[in-house]
């Protein structure tokens, strides 16, 4: 059986919207994890919740000291200007 494709396009459905971020949002750490260890990079990824909420992943102690002191704040602060 072969899935359909998915169009991207908002979620209108509030409820559903909230389901998908969430499944999603475990999603994106596991395939950065694995980016990193594939590749040997360091990875770090923020996530935004739409209520605001942050979350981050790093795949390391240092880079994610270095991401968020230098480039996080950048972020947080044109994210909350917006």
């Amino acid at each position: 059986m072969v899935r359909g494709k998915i169009v991207m396009k908002r979620i209108e459905n509030g409820a559903s919207r909230i389901v998908t971020f969430s499944k999603r949002r475990n999603g994106l750490p596991k395939k950065a994890f694995e980016l990193s260890v594939l590749c040997d990079v360091e990875v770090a990824v923020t996530i935004f919740s739409q209520n605001g909420r942050l979350n981050k992943l790093s795949s390391s102690e240092y880079v994610l000291f270095n991401y968020t002191n230098k480039v996080l704040q950048l972020i947080i602060s044109f994210y909350y200007i917006c």
